[in-house]
């Protein structure tokens, strides 16, 4: 599964996914999509164990970890700078 998101927001687009039971993981895409949910919403999401759904999260955890790190980044050269 690859999600798609707007680069900066974190909105997701779409996703590609491939996989004998799609359709598991597309319910969930499609729904965040239409509630406006950013990948950011879907990283914390406590989905069950072990299923295909599980996938999603697996792909927002980096995206979400990797926006927590640059907020971090900004605030530490802030703080630094003052």
């Amino acid at each position: 599964m690859k999600p798609h998101v707007r680069e900066g927001t974190g909105r997701i687009l779409g996703a590609t996914v491939v996989a004998s039971h799609a359709g598991d993981l597309i319910n969930e895409i499609s729904l965040a999509m239409s509630a406006g949910l950013d990948h950011d919403a879907l990283a914390h999401v406590n989905q069950p164990y072990p299923t295909q759904t599980q996938a999603i999260k697996m792909a927002a955890d980096p995206y979400a970890r990797s926006r927590r790190q640059a907020i971090r980044k900004w605030l530490t050269t802030k703080w630094l700078s003052w």
